[in-house]
């Protein structure tokens, strides 16, 4: 995907090289931070939710209440941001650290300049959020981030937190090569913020404070597979700059990530109930469909079935 330079007025913070305390353990947490590394970094627009509750149903970490919201990380009321909030300084020397550094803050940039636009069109207000690097481990405004996690965003700071090394595992570990695969990632967490601005975060939070882990599950599920469709409309807006093979690319991501393929790779079959961010046909369909429709009003994943029609 062909992607100006990020506007330096972005708001970009960079936590590498920064030490944090340790996180703690104990119990069962031999067992869960051993499969971390190789589950956990499979979920690159969500983190370890599922994870989290497939030892909880096996290993027994009880209820983990609101953690269920995956990518969309649970921490309180979000505070207000502000494009004037950015510093050029911080952000030409957070994002030129590497070439991934770079290629995320176009992307963040990209969807930012997307998603205001498409906002005042609808006259709605824009909170611009920020972009977090960090290295291994990192401080949210929704606690503590590891690599293990994911990318996520912390509705409480407006923050999307990114250790660039996951993107190494989605390319060489998992097979989701390439520049789109990537951006599809940032989209995504920024299809989260979208949802924390419109107030859609904080409704399925209520259902999840509310209801059983099922139905807290399911609302899940319908909050992510959302995010994935906003990610698709941001591609659609800048069809004219993607490249041959780019959506196959997000679709290959999308697969990868899907609940019952990591459940599968993970223990041999899968348990529905359990899932949180969707299957890998339900992640690929709403991709595309934000794709092709490049509506945010055709990305309504909670009055509707969300499985692929028959014979797509």
């Amino acid at each position: 995907m062909r992607l100006d330079d990020y506007d330096p007025n972005i708001q970009v913070e960079d936590q590498r090289g920064e030490s944090f305390g340790g996180l703690g353990g104990g119990g069962g947490g031999g067992l869960l931070f051993g499969l971390l590394p190789l589950i956990g970094s499979r979920f690159g627009c969500g983190g370890i939710v599922v994870v989290l509750l497939l030892f909880a149903v096996f290993g027994g970490l009880g209820n983990l209440g609101g953690m269920l919201g995956g990518g969309n990380q649970t921490g309180g009321p979000a505070q207000v941001g502000s494009r004037q909030g950015g510093s050029p300084d911080n952000a030409a020397s957070a994002c030129a650290v590497d070439a991934q550094s770079k290629a995320a803050c176009n992307a963040f940039s990209s969807a930012d300049k997307t998603w205001e636009a498409l906002f005042a069109r609808s006259g709605q207000r824009f909170d611009a959020p920020k972009l977090v690097f960090y290295g291994g481990t990192g401080q949210s405004g929704c606690g503590a981030a590891q690599s293990a996690m994911g990318p996520f965003y912390c509705p409480t700071d407006e923050g999307i937190y990114l250790d660039t090394s996951f993107f190494n595992e989605l390319a060489g570990r998992f097979g989701a090569q390439g520049d789109f695969a990537q951006d599809y990632v940032i989209a995504h967490e920024f299809g989260h913020h979208i949802q924390n601005l419109l107030g859609t975060s904080e409704q399925v939070q209520r259902v999840q404070r509310s209801s059983g882990e099922r139905e807290g599950n399911a609302a899940s599920v319908r909050l992510e597979l959302q995010a994935d469709c906003y990610a698709g409309v941001w591609a659609a807006v800048n069809r004219s700059r993607m490249d041959p093979g780019d959506l196959e690319e997000g679709l290959t991501a999308a697969r990868a990530i899907g609940d019952d393929t990591l459940q599968k790779e993970a223990q041999g079959r899968v348990v529905p109930d359990s899932f949180t961010h969707g299957t890998s046909a339900q992640r690929m369909y709403w991709l595309q469909r934000g794709y092709q429709t490049g509506d945010p009003a055709r990305c309504d994943t909670f009055s509707g079935p969300i499985d692929p029609p028959a014979g797509t």
